[in-house]
């Protein structure tokens, strides 16, 4: 009898397929976007000086750390968020201005019929304190003569 020998040939045991994922790209991608919608926050914070208003805080995220890439879209998704709300804030302030602007238009053209009415410079999208106001020339004379004015006073109050 012969002896027949059993020959075991190793297989070398495959990993599964693993992909390599380059972010480099994504990452790239997503820091322009971020450093674009700072740019437009920072154009709508400029444009809102004076009077403000414009949220430009972001959450505090624990100090310095390398971001991943989920982290870097919500970030870019919290700053298009703020971006939108400033110009929305942007854009009511405008027309309120804009209203403004028509109403004291109207004032001067015709007093009498804007008998009490007050505009503030803030209103107007200026700066200072001043007021616009209708009031009567001449005070009671004038209130019973039916002569009305549109004054602007200084507003600001006096320092204590």
């Amino acid at each position: 009898m012969t002896a027949t020998r059993d020959i075991v040939t190793s297989v070398p045991v495959l990993a599964p397929w693993r992909t390599v994922v380059d972010e480099r790209d994504a990452r790239r991608t997503m820091r322009a976007q971020i450093a674009q919608l700072e740019d437009r926050l920072t154009a709508a914070v400029a444009s809102s000086f004076p009077l403000g208003g414009v949220v430009t805080t972001m959450p505090y995220a624990g100090g310095p750390r390398l971001l991943s890439l989920a982290d870097l879209e919500r970030q870019r998704d919290a700053l298009a968020e703020r971006v939108a709300d400033a110009h929305a804030l942007l854009d009511r302030r405008g027309r309120d201005q804009d209203a403004a602007r028509v109403l004291l238009e109207e004032m001067l053209l015709d007093p009498a019929r804007h008998r009490r009415v007050r505009i503030r410079q803030r209103d107007l999208g200026e700066p200072g304190c001043g007021v616009w106001r209708v009031e009567p020339r001449l005070g009671l004379v004038g209130r019973l003569m039916g002569w009305w004015q549109v004054k602007l006073s200084s507003g600001c109050p006096l320092a204590t």
